[in-house]
């Protein structure tokens, strides 16, 4: 039951009420929500299986692509079921430590993600810029402690909120107009002062966000610089070519992340409907997506693929 208006209370269970605007159609918007979460479920596994199972692509770009993967999987298996229970079963009742454990994950993925795409143009950089030190700058080794420092970073980033949200007192309500549990959204429920809480979400945003972003701007222009000193035509689309996949995913991940976060915080004239729906299209475009883009414009992914799914059809054809 939502909590008296003017009450103090601790927060046991809050109740996620999904687009207060458009209940009637919750059922319907769900179908769309869950077949892209069924692909992004497919096209990551695939991709991690093909990784892993491939000897030939144990390269630093394919490594790299199979911690986006898992970041991209862990994003939306952490919100996607919990909105589907909410707008098939009307199941909305989350318990505090549930929400903050949600919370946690979500903020956790999206800055891994960001920070491996960081490492995915550094990738780039030095197999274009730096060709011949590529062997010897990305050996797994370091390719491990990259993806060691990722997790280390976004854990020490996302902590500090968890920790604050978990100190404030909640009065008013414990109704979430939300699908998932978003930092904002839960700590505006508060009768406490959360303005630490704000100061730590800029923070956080300016040293992932903003600072991976600038990293990546800075590698590119530098692969630019590189590329377009190649002496020919065909050397300079070949460089251009194996950045484009990692180009296309920067694109779909850090406009609309920046969008999001400014929204959440400044955006009062945009309908709180329109918002959610962003948000969860935000949380389920690109993990649907990324796969596509690499399995399509990366040649070695794409026959993998082809490889597999000849051999798999080809057994199911001669059992029949």
């Amino acid at each position: 039951m939502p909590a008296d208006n003017h009450s103090v209370f601790d927060p046991v269970t809050f109740i996620l009420i999904g687009f207060p605007e458009t209940e009637e159609s919750d059922f319907w918007l769900a179908i769309p929500f869950c077949l892209m979460y069924v692909a992004a479920l497919l096209g990551n596994s695939l991709l991690l299986f093909i990784i892993m199972t491939e000897r030939s692509l144990h390269e630093p770009m394919y490594l790299f692509l199979s911690m986006l993967a898992a970041a991209d999987l862990l994003l939306s298996t952490t919100t996607v079921p919990k909105m589907l229970d909410l707008f098939w079963f009307r199941a909305g009742e989350i318990s505090f430590v549930a929400c903050l454990t949600q919370m946690f994950f979500v903020h956790v993925s999206f800055i891994a993600e960001s920070a491996v795409l960081v490492a995915m143009a550094f990738d780039r950089y030095v197999a274009i810029c730096n060709p011949l030190r590529y062997t010897t700058l990305l050996t797994k080794p370091v390719i491990g402690k990259i993806g060691l420092a990722v997790l280390t970073r976004s854990f020490c980033l996302v902590f500090p909120a968890i920790f604050l949200v978990k100190q404030l007192k909640f009065c008013g309500t414990n109704l979430l107009p939300h699908t998932y549990c978003q930092l904002m959204g839960l700590a505006r429920l508060a009768c406490s002062d959360i303005r630490f809480i704000m100061l730590h979400g800029v923070i956080m945003a300016l040293l992932a966000f903003g600072l991976d972003a600038a990293l990546i701007a800075v590698s590119y222009m530098l692969v630019l610089r590189a590329v377009f000193r190649l002496p020919s035509k065909d050397a300079r689309l070949r460089a251009l070519r194996t950045c484009g996949s990692h180009v296309c995913v920067i694109l779909m991940f850090y406009p609309p992340s920046f969008f999001t976060f400014f929204t959440q915080r400044l955006g009062h004239i945009i309908p709180s409907s329109i918002l959610n729906l962003l948000g969860n299209l935000h949380l389920l475009l690109p993990p649907m997506l990324n796969p596509i883009i690499y399995g399509v414009t990366t040649q070695e992914i794409l026959r993998k693929v082809i490889k597999l799914f000849y051999r798999c059809c080809g057994r199911n054809f001669l059992l029949n």
